[in-house]
């Protein structure tokens, strides 16, 4: 279907010459054959089929490694006109077929242009705009239309503020500062407000979003981060339990077994049993110190639930300095076994799949023996995304706050 897609796409647009029409025809074959269904009728020519294919069996320690080199010397001597298909054939390739191609692909362009020849530019942009293609491959696109044509690049940008790569969606959102800024020093501060927040919705990236608040606070608009940010506030807290000699990261306490909430069981320093916590920081941190008790060598647990109507891919994004274990929907997923090393936003990207329904988040801390300054956090912060980082948001793990006190950035705190 993909083949046919593009097939009917480039006859319609009547503009681009038989080879383009080609190197279509060769990206298709070559995604349908990565996913073992070829529904082509006929193969395209094999002096670039074979070739790339060779490319694409490249794997980690040096398989295919030989193969590949001849493979890619052929591929590095083709003309322009194939760029969109050497660029198309990064879809659905590992990390170091995708560096392999990247690199064919600026040989033929740094060849081309020092030859005085012209790149493919409408060719690339519409490469560039098929936002099925793989991420690297459009950025690679982009970033060779921007060498060559500074203006054409810029004129595409306003249409990347939703783009499903993070790299083009952050040129956007650069171009809305920038825009916004203007506004804001000719006085125009309504319209400057308006671009901040259009700017502000479609931040996926840290910096950006922090950015982009402290301007609008400074504009006197409010910016409530832990609804930017979708941190999970709602949570289930129980603890402490020991963590004498730091045994308790690998102890078995019952919570990791069974989450019954009316349960009531042995901790460090007495019974302990759930209960219920809200996180209040701006940047989602659930505080153990704060809601069992400021102690040390001891370990809890937070339990949460997440309700989706369907089911679909996402990202637990965690940041915790302290030792940690995850589990989701009763299966353990990984765990840290270290202390104060720092922590940042989306420290830990943990991919997942949310069943229709409800789903289950369970997150283990441990804290040392250590008694600095520096060793008295014990917390996490996490939040539910998809790929890209959009939040994703549920009534049983999100809910309102009291007024968050004043909270410093994580990302600014010096590690030990």
């Amino acid at each position: 279907m993909r083949f046919l897609s593009r097939l009917a796409r480039s006859c319609l647009a009547g503009t681009l010459a038989f080879v383009r029409l080609a190197c279509l025809c060769v990206a298709a074959f070559l995604a349908a054959a990565a996913d073992g269904q070829l529904a082509v009728a006929g193969e395209p020519p094999a002096d670039l089929v074979q070739p790339l294919a060779t490319l694409r069996r490249v794997g980690p320690e040096g398989q295919g490694h030989a193969e590949a080199t001849r493979a890619w010397s052929q591929l590095a001597h083709r003309p322009a006109a194939d760029l969109p298909a050497l660029l198309a054939a990064m879809d659905g390739a590992n990390p170091l077929v995708r560096n392999w191609l990247r690199a064919a692909v600026d040989a033929v362009a740094d060849r081309t242009l020092a030859s005085g020849e012209s790149l493919p530019l409408a060719a690339l942009e519409a490469f560039l705009r098929d936002t099925h293609h793989d991420p690297h491959a459009r950025w690679l696109a982009y970033d060779w239309i921007a060498r060559v044509d500074a203006a054409r690049a810029q004129r595409l940008v306003p249409g990347l503020l939703d783009d499903p790569s993070n790299a083009l969606r952050r040129l956007a959102i650069e171009q809305r500062q920038t825009e916004a800024q203007m506004l804001r020093t000719n006085g125009q501060l309504d319209q400057a407000r308006t671009v901040y927040q259009t700017a502000l919705r479609a931040a996926r990236d840290v910096d950006q979003i922090e950015a982009l608040a402290t301007a609008l606070r400074e504009l006197d608009v409010p910016v409530d981060l832990r609804d930017v940010f979708g941190w999970i506030t709602r949570w289930q807290v129980i603890g402490p339990f020991d963590n004498t000699g730091l045994a308790g990261f690998d102890r078995p306490f019952p919570p990791e077994s069974e989450q019954r909430l009316d349960a009531e069981y042995d901790g460090k320093a007495g019974k302990v049993r759930w209960r219920e916590w809200i996180v209040a920081d701006p940047y989602g941190r659930l505080d153990f110190n704060r809601a069992l008790g400021a102690a040390k060598e001891v370990t809890a647990y937070a339990l949460t639930e997440f309700v989706t109507d369907q089911p679909q891919p996402a990202e637990i994004r965690l940041g915790c300095k302290n030792a940690w274990k995850v589990w989701f929907n009763g299966q353990f997923l990984f765990g840290r076994d270290e202390y104060h090393r720092g922590a940042e936003i989306d420290q830990y990207r943990l991919p997942v799949t949310l069943q229709a329904g409800t789903n289950s988040l369970l997150v283990k801390v441990c804290q040392n023996e250590e008694v600095e300054d520096w060793t008295v956090e014990w917390e996490f912060q996490v939040r539910l995304t998809d790929p890209l980082g959009t939040p994703l948001r549920s009534p049983t793990s999100h809910a309102a706050a009291p007024k968050p006190p004043p909270s410093p950035n994580p990302q600014s705190e010096p590690s030990p």
